[in-house]
């Protein structure tokens, strides 16, 4: 890498001379922000979780298979709770929407505790492919509606008792009477509503129109969990578009393919400190 402050000036440029901007976020920018699954804010808020089951970190306890709903149900009220209402907008959110909303951009996210939205950035302009937390749906897909959850997990969260829910507090489904879940993509179930469709034909509205256009990927905290729909694709792009720049910022895994490698800017410094630099 180049130094520091060569890479500040060369992104500062890319992306003033942008005509379009592509933001892709994964966990890392939400951890950079101070959304951390770990450590304090793990263990402050999930110390009977924590002692009653093992639980390590907020990423691995939300595969736990609890042995009733009860159980599942006190812990994701918990968990929603911290991540999706008691956090409000974080200052990194706020800085990346100040470096850009003045250009012709677009977002494409990973994420799902509803930051874009808090820190200023239009509906209109943000794809969640990975669903909300403010969200719950049918366990088994049977209908394509999403039920928001705020008020029920606030009743939850004030009736948890030994780290379950009163039975009555958990919900079913209003159609097939089933179990319902988090509306988190992870199988098949997960359902895609008609918002959901309505942001993924905004993006790919976005793709046809920055088309060869002078256009810079900000690649924020993506890794290697899901790489298919950020990582991979922003590659793919910028190694078409002879006008395409990739600003990376990943502390784990910043530098770019060797195909684009005099194409990308790469920053593996503190990401709050990069973001406020540029």
């Amino acid at each position: 890498m180049k130094n520091y402050k060569e890479r500040i000036k060369e992104a500062s440029e890319a992306i003033e001379n942008a005509e379009y901007i592509l933001i892709g976020a994964g966990a890392g920018l939400s951890d950079a922000a101070g959304l951390k699954y770990s450590g304090k804010r793990f263990t402050d808020r999930f110390q009977d979780f924590i002692e009653k089951y093992g639980m390590e970190d907020l990423y691995s306890s939300s595969f736990y298979l609890f042995e009733t709903l009860e159980e599942k149900w006190a812990y994701w009220a918990r968990h929603i709770s911290l991540n999706r209402y008691e956090t409000t907008a974080t200052e990194l959110y706020k800085k990346l929407y100040n470096l850009v909303n003045e250009k012709k951009y677009f977002v494409l996210t990973t994420n799902v505790e509803h930051q874009f939205w808090k820190a200023g950035f239009p509906d209109e302009k943000i794809f969640a492919t990975q669903g909300d937390y403010g969200y719950i749906q049918c366990a088994k897909g049977c209908h394509s509606k999403l039920y928001d959850n705020e008020i029920l997990v606030s009743e939850m969260l004030k009736q948890t008792n030994d780290c379950k829910i009163p039975s009555e507090l958990v919900p079913k489904c209003p159609v097939c009477g089933g179990e319902m879940d988090v509306n988190v993509r992870k199988d098949q179930y997960f359902i895609q509503d008609e918002a959901w469709d309505r942001a993924c034909d905004n993006y790919s509205s976005f793709l046809k129109e920055l088309q060869n256009k002078n256009v810079v990927f900000i690649e924020l905290g993506v890794g290697f969990n899901t790489p298919t729909i950020i990582r991979y694709p922003f590659e793919q792009m910028t190694y078409v578009n002879p006008n395409a720049t990739i600003i990376r910022l990943n502390r784990d895994y910043p530098e770019g393919s060797v195909e684009n490698e005099n194409k990308t800017i790469s920053f593996e410094e503190d990401m709050t400190e990069v973001i406020s630099n540029i």
